[in-house]
C-alpha cells in the first residue's frame, strides 16, 4: 500500500466525517496540515482574525446545524486562545473537534518555542482529548474523537497533534469504532423508571415540565411537544432550551429563573411535580435552592448520570437519550385535562407579564420584539453577546423552533455572538441571522468582522448601545448604591466610544446608527435587503434593566420587578 502523510490521513477522516467546514488560524506547526488541506475542494477553510473567534464561530456552526463543528489552531498561543471557547462549549454540551499544532515530539516537555500542555490545560474542559505520538494512530483518533463529541452528551474533543506527526508517513488503514474504554453512554432509559413518572403525572395535580437544551441536542423537540399537549402539562425552559417547545403555544412559561418570566417561577415553585428533562438546575434557575420548589417531586432525564441529584435532590432518575425515553413515555400517558393549575397560571400570567414602559424613548425591549415581528414569518436564527443584550434576547423574541438561539449560557462568554453567528450562517446560509450585542460585548471579537466583509457573510449585528457594560451596572446600581466602578465604557449620551458606523465602514460593511424609535423598523428593513454584514447600532436608554431580576442568594419567588 502507498504510504501517505499524517496530514493526509487527519484531512481523509474529516472527509469521511463529512466535514465541510474549518475555522481556524495558522501558525508554525501547522503549516504540513495547512499545505495539504489548501488544495481540498471540498473543505472550506474560514480563516478568523482570532483563534476565540474560530472556535466561536465553530460552535455556533454546531449549534445551528447539529454538526460537529471543527477548529483549527497553531501550538502554543493559538492553542491557549481555544481555551475559552472550548470552555464555552463544555459546559453548553456542543460537539466540537479542536485540532491544536504541537512541537516536535522530541521536544515536548523541553519548554520549546510555543509548547504548552494542552492536554493538561484543557483536561476539565473537555470531554476527551488526545496527543497523538504516532502517525499510525491518527486516524482512530479522528474516528474516536467525531465518535466522542456527538454521541452521549456531546461535548468538545482535543486533537493535540505535533507537526512532526503531520509529516511523518505510514499507510492509511481504515479504522474502526472499537468499543472505548471507559465510554458507553446509555442511550435506552429503564422503563420501569419511565412507568413511574407516567403513575407520577396521573397523580399529580399541578405537574411542570422544566426542559434544558439537551432537547434540542436530542432532536427531542417533538416528543417534548406531544408530551405537553397530550397531558396538558405548561412548560418551562432554560436559556439552552428556547426553541425546544414553541413559546406561542398556551401551555409555554417561557424561560425561568433569576431573569425568567415571573409565571414560569410562581409556577415552578407551586409545582408538585417537576420533570426535568436536559436541565441541569443550575443556581441561575434554582436560585436559593433549600426554598426550590419546596412540594414537588422531582423527575429527572437525563443521558449524563453525574447530572442526577447533582443540585437537586431527584425521586425518579432516569438515565437515557431523551427522545428515546420522551418517545417509550408518550405511550404510556393518557390524555387528561388540569383546569384548576391553568386557571392559577393564567392569574399570574395576567399579573405579572414581562413588560416595559411604552413610551417614545429607544429601549431595548421594543427594539427585539420589533424584529420578531418583521422576521417571525421567516427563517431566522439569533445569537447573543452575554449580558442585558443576552436576557432581552431571551425574554422579548418569541422562539418557536428548535436551533433558532445560539446564546452561551453555562460559562456567559461575552465575545461570543458575533463570531457564533458568523458559524450559524455559513452553517444555516439561508436564514436571517442577527446577532443581539451590547457596545461591551461586541468589541471583544468585533475583529471579525474582516471574516463577514470579506466572505460577504450577511449577519446583522444589533449593538444595544447604552455606553456601559448593562448587567454589571445594574447589579452596581441595585446593591451598591451607584457606584459603577469599572463599567463605563462610552461617552456620555449623544457621544459614542467607539463610533460604530465609521468601525463598520472601515471593515468595508454598512453601519447604521439609530437614536430615535420611529426609525427602528426602517433600519431594520435596510438591513434585511444588505448584501453583507451590517452593523445597526441603537443607542437606548442608559440606564434600562431587565426584569424580572432575582437577586442572588434569594429565593426564585423573592422576583425584583421593574419597568426600567
Amino acid at each position: 500500500m502507498t504510504k501517505i502523510t499524517g496530514a493526509e490521513i487527519l484531512i481523509k477522516m474529516l472527509l469521511e466525517e463529512k466535514v465541510k467546514h474549518i475555522f481556524g488560524y495558522p501558525g508554525g506547526v501547522i503549516i504540513p496540515l495547512a499545505d495539504k488541506l489548501y488544495s481540498v475542494e471540498e473543505i472550506k477553510f474560514h480563516l478568523t482574525r482570532h483563534e476565540q473567534g474560530a472556535i466561536h464561530a465553530a460552535d455556533g456552526y454546531a449549534r445551528a446545524t447539529g454538526e460537529v463543528g471543527v477548529c483549527i489552531a497553531t501550538s502554543g498561543p493559538g492553542a491557549t486562545n481555544l481555551v475559552t471557547g472550548i470552555a464555552t462549549a463544555h459546559l453548553d454540551s456542543i460537539p466540537l473537534v479542536a485540532i491544536t499544532g504541537q512541537v516536535n515530539s522530541s521536544l515536548i516537555g523541553n519548554d520549546a518555542f510555543q509548547e504548552v500542555d494542552m492536554v493538561g490545560i484543557t483536561r476539565p474542559i473537555t470531554k476527551h482529548n488526545y496527543l497523538v505520538k504516532d502517525v499510525k494512530d491518527l486516524a482512530q483518533v479522528v474516528k474516536e474523537a467525531f465518535h466522542i463529541a456527538r454521541t452521549g452528551r456531546p461535548g468538545p474533543v482535543l486533537i493535540d497533534l505535533p507537526v512532526d506527526v503531520q509529516v511523518n508517513t505510514t499507510e492509511f488503514k481504515e479504522p474502526s469504532l472499537r468499543k472505548l474504554k471507559g465510554y458507553n453512554p446509555t442511550c435506552t432509559g429503564h422503563s420501569g423508571q419511565i412507568k413511574k413518572i407516567a403513575k407520577a403525572i396521573e397523580k399529580s395535580k399541578r405537574p411542570i415540565i422544566y426542559a434544558g437544551g439537551v432537547i434540542i441536542l436530542s432532536g427531542a423537540d417533538k416528543e417534548l411537544t406531544r408530551l405537553a399537549r397530550k397531558t396538558d402539562i405548561p412548560v418551562t425552559t432554560t436559556l439552552m432550551g428556547l426553541g425546544a417547545f414553541p413559546e406561542d403555544d398556551p401551555l409555554s412559561l417561557g424561560m425561568l429563573g433569576m431573569h425568567g418570566t415571573a409565571y414560569a417561577n410562581h409556577a415552578i415553585q407551586s409545582s408538585d411535580l417537576i420533570i426535568a428533562i436536559g436541565a441541569r438546575f443550575d443556581d441561575r434557575v434554582t436560585g436559593r435552592i433549600d426554598e426550590f420548589a419546596p412540594n414537588a417531586k422531582v423527575a429527572h432525564i437525563d443521558v449524563d448520570p453525574s447530572s442526577i441529584s447533582k443540585n437537586v435532590q431527584v425521586d425518579i432518575p432516569v438515565i437515557g437519550d431523551a427522545k428515546a425515553i420522551l418517545k417509550e413515555l408518550n405511550t404510556m400517558i393518557t390524555k387528561k385535562e388540569r383546569e384548576e393549575w391553568h386557571k392559577m397560571i393564567s392569574e399570574w400570567k395576567k399579573e405579572l407579564p414581562l413588560k416595559y414602559k411604552d413610551d417614545d424613548k429607544l429601549r431595548p425591549q421594543y427594539i427585539i420584539e420589533t424584529i420578531h415581528d418583521m422576521t417571525k414569518d421567516k427563517e431566522v436564527i439569533i445569537a447573543t453577546e452575554v449580558g442585558q443584550n443576552q436576557m432581552w434576547a431571551a425574554q422579548h423574541y418569541t422562539y418557536t423552533k428548535p436551533r433558532t438561539l445560539v446564546s452561551s449560557g453555562g460559562l456567559g462568554t461575552m465575545g461570543y455572538g458575533f463570531p457564533a453567528a458568523i458559524g450559524a450562517k455559513i452553517g444555516k446560509p439561508e436564514a436571517i441571522v442577527f446577532d443581539i450585542a451590547g457596545d461591551g460585548s461586541i468589541q471583544m471579537n468585533i475583529q471579525e468582522m474582516a471574516v463577514a466583509v470579506l466572505e460577504k457573510i450577511p449577519v446583522i449585528i444589533v449593538i444595544l448601545n447604552n455606553g456601559y457594560l448593562g448587567m454589571v451596572r445594574q447589579w452596581q446600581e441595585l446593591f451598591y448604591d451607584k457606584r459603577y466602578a469599572w463599567t463605563v465604557v462610552g461617552g456620555e449620551k449623544g457621544t459614542v466610544c467607539p463610533d460604530f458606523v465609521k468601525l463598520a465602514e472601515s471593515f468595508g460593511a454598512k453601519g447604521i446608527r439609530i437614536e430615535k424609535k420611529e426609525d427602528v423598523k426602517k433600519s431594520i428593513k435596510e438591513a434585511l435587503k444588505a448584501k453583507g454584514p451590517v452593523i445597526l447600532d441603537f443607542v437606548i436608554e442608559r440606564e434600562e434593566n431587565v426584569f424580572p431580576m432575582v437577586p442572588a442568594g434569594k429565593s426564585i419567588s423573592e422576583m425584583l420587578h421593574g419597568l426600567a
